[in-house]
């Protein structure tokens, strides 16, 4: 039963469905009726569905019958009506056709002019919506050909803001147009281009002011301010203005500083020639100012392309280059006029950085290196100065003839002396022309000095000390060695040492002068703590000295000279009457010599005199003893004995006054003991009173006693040269041995 209930259920629920699925097909559309359809067959009873369907078409269709049947005389009643009108249609479409062809024959001109009505319209409207295109294109066209000019015209700058312009403002409006895009696509390449011709603007101008440095650093090294003014620096405005707009400034700073740092290491690196002419210190400074100017423009008329730091950069680059530059090529110079000029052109090079406020200080403490080189060239050129002034003089006293003559000396050189200005017309100055012309050329060096310090920022005594050392400098080396050159030459004679004397002492005097004259010039006293003093004094005593030392010497040569002339017979046996003829020519020689010493200090002139003697009396006494003297006899010690006589009559004379009474006669005392010894045989009282104080031949040595008797010696015994005294010549001959003897005994006993 149940299982009953439950099969009949399930046949209602079905049937349910499928009329539910039959309303559904047919108030559905017949696209849609396909998942409905679907949900049939997706089920098991399909087969009963289909008897349903079957049913449902059935009814259906006996309505449409009984509906039809309902309406079928209507129908054919209306039928009817259809054939009569029929035949009035057909009446009327014929009307309407020969209305419609006489209507078409009529209107066939209008239908023509309606046509080109119609066609002129639509030109019109087309004209209209062209005219309307084309009024937003023209400006477009207009801002690209304005650029294009712009750019022909190198306005870059200007060009750049029309193509900003073009691209936001214009080509938007009208950015479906194909032109329109082409322009777009090209916006990008004009931006390239005007930076690349800006760029190029701007090499031109960075070669064109390397090219221009030297005419711009010589305008502002001599007027400064508008240096400038010789350069266009629109190109790196424009450039700048450029890359900015183009978000590239920082590119543009950095090939900007790269290439003037390149620039700047060109200009700092002078020729190799420069230390040649001035001209080429010139340039190499124009260019490093005029380099300098154009930065400090930039500098000051852009915001930000150099710096501060970038240009202090470059300054202490080229202060260290040019330095060193400067010091290796100015070692080179040899021409103190060229130094000096180039000390001038370094502070000119030097104020004119300072007032664009570059720091020059090093620039000062480099040009006092240069200051003591110019001290060197100065003290090799006045070597020369010196030099040819004394190789010219003819060191003899300036001879004066008239009262002008005279002031003009004393003009040059400060010298009073009353005695000499009381004497009668022509008279003479002590001294030669070398003293007026080495003083005045040592007032010239000090003026040479003065000049190298002008402009420097040195105070008074920093000049005053310069300056005085320079001329210790010039007086203790260059003055002090031509000097001694001169004094020192193989063929300097007498006279002319005697005048250097004489010329030295007054050189000597006149150095408070120039002590005077430098206080003068530089506003210094000389008592100011650390002033350095003038060593004048001292170079010309020391020439002074070298000098009596060479007249000593030359003395001495000249006694040697003569010396050389004596021509003793040491075997004679005649007994002489007068001097020999060399000593009385030498005797000659001194006297006329010394007469020239008048002039001289007493001391100088004693002190020659004296060595003269002395140097005469020592060549006497080894002409005597000279080894190759092997014996001698007395007639030749009696002529040697006048020699000597003679040699004391000239000391005796007093040929230099100042001489106490027998002074210059000790020169010859040795000789005198020694020949009054062995002329008159006095070997009793020599030996008697030998070692005594007061004994008479005190200064006759037993060594010399015994080698002059020792020659006697042999003589007697070889060619009986004590013949003459006929009187036992065999007691003399022991007598001399015996004395010979007795003389060793000394010699012995003074040694021990």
């Amino acid at each position: 039963m149940e299982r009953g209930k439950m099969a009949e259920a399930e046949s209602l629920e079905t049937a349910a469905e499928h009329e539910r699925i039959l309303r559904e097909i047919e108030s559905t559309d017949t696209a849609c009726i396909g998942p409905t359809l679907r949900s049939v067959y997706d089920g098991e009873e399909h087969g009963r569905f289909m008897e349903k369907l079957e049913t449902r078409i059935r009814n259906h269709d006996r309505e449409i019958e009984k509906m039809c049947n309902f309406h079928y005389q209507g129908f054919v009643d209306s039928i009817t009506e259809l054939l009569k009108v029929r035949g009035e249609a057909q009446k009327l479409k014929n009307q309407v056709t020969d209305t419609n062809r006489k209507l078409q024959h009529e209107g066939k001109e209008l239908v023509i002019a309606m046509e080109e009505l119609k066609q002129c319209r639509l030109q019109q409207r087309n004209i209209s919506a062209t005219v309307d295109k084309l009024m937003l294109c023209l400006p477009v066209l207009e801002m690209y050909s304005k650029l294009r000019d712009q750019m022909k015209t190198k306005r870059h700058y200007p060009a750049l803001k029309t193509l900003e312009h073009l691209e936001h403002t214009y080509l938007p409006q009208v950015s479906h147009y194909r032109f329109c895009k082409v322009m777009v696509d090209n916006i990008p390449k004009l931006r390239e281009e005007i930076k690349d011709v800006s760029m190029s603007d701007l090499k031109d101008f960075l070669e064109s002011i390397r090219k221009h440095s030297d005419k711009i650093g010589e305008t502002a090294m001599k007027q400064v301010p508008g240096a400038q003014d010789l350069v266009d620096f629109s190109p790196v405005y424009r450039c700048l203005h450029i890359y900015s707009v183009l978000g590239a400034r920082e590119t543009f700073e950095n090939y900007y500083r790269k290439q003037r740092r390149k620039q700047a290491r060109l200009v700092l690196q002078p020729p190799s020639n420069m230390h040649e002419t001035l001209d080429g210190y010139r340039k190499y400074f124009n260019q490093i100012v005029g380099f300098f100017v154009v930065e400090d423009h930039i500098l000051h008329t852009t915001q930000g392309l150099v710096n501060r730091a970038y240009i202090d950069e470059l300054w202490e680059m080229a202060l260290s280059k040019t330095i060193a530059a400067l010091r290796t090529h100015s070692s080179y110079c040899s021409d103190p006029n060229l130094v000096l000029d180039l000390k001038n052109l370094i502070v000119l090079f030097a104020d004119t950085l300072q007032v664009y406020g570059f720091p020059v200080n090093q620039l000062f403490d480099m040009l006092l290196e240069i200051r003591d080189q110019y001290s060197e060239t100065l003290l090799k050129k006045w070597a020369g100065i010196f030099r040819n002034i004394l190789d010219s003089d003819n060191y003899s006293p300036i001879p004066v003839t008239s009262e002008e003559v005279y002031k003009k000396v004393v003009g040059q050189f400060p010298f009073q002396d009353t005695e000499l200005e009381k004497q009668p017309f022509p008279k003479k100055f002590p001294f030669s022309e070398f003293v007026p012309k080495v003083y005045n050329q040592i007032k010239e060096f000090i003026y040479a000095c003065l000049k190298f310090s002008e402009d420097l920022h040195l105070s008074s005594t920093e000049v005053d000390d310069m300056i005085r050392k320079s001329t210790n400098l010039l007086l203790t080396r260059t003055l002090s060695n031509s000097l001694q050159n001169v004094i020192k030459r193989k063929n300097i004679g007498l006279t002319e040492l005697v005048q250097i004397i004489i010329n030295t002492t007054h050189l000597e005097k006149s150095c408070k002068y120039l002590e005077e004259f430098i206080t003068n010039i530089t506003n210094v006293l000389p008592e100011t703590v650390h002033t350095t003093k003038l060593y004048g004094t001292t170079t010309f005593k020391d020439a002074r000295h070298a000098a009596e030392e060479e007249i000593y010497t030359n003395l001495n040569q000249k006694i040697d000279q003569f010396l050389q002339l004596a021509d003793y017979d040491w075997m004679t046996g005649d007994l002489g009457n007068k001097a020999s003829d060399y000593l009385v020519d030498l005797i000659a020689f001194l006297r006329s010599t010394f007469a020239v010493f008048t002039h001289l200090p007493g001391k100088v002139a004693q002190t020659a005199c004296m060595s003269a003697c002395k140097h005469l009396a020592t060549s006497l006494m080894q002409l005597l003893l000279e080894a190759e003297v092997r014996q001698l006899t007395l007639g030749a010690l009696q002529q040697f004995n006048l020699d000597v006589r003679e040699c004391e009559q000239f000391a005796r004379s007093g040929p230099v006054p100042g001489f106490q009474e027998d002074t210059l006669q000790l020169a010859f005392i040795d000789l005198r003991q020694l020949l009054d010894l062995f002329i008159q045989w006095d070997w009793s009282t020599y030996l008697a009173d030998y070692g005594q104080p007061n004994c008479k031949y005190l200064r006759v040595n037993p060594v010399t006693a015994l080698t002059l008797l020792e020659k006697m010696k042999d003589t007697s015994r070889k060619n009986n040269m004590f013949a003459q005294f006929r009187k036992n010549e065999r007691d003399k001959q022991k007598l001399i041995d015996t004395v010979a003897k007795q003389l060793r005994g000394l010699i012995s006993s003074h040694h021990s």
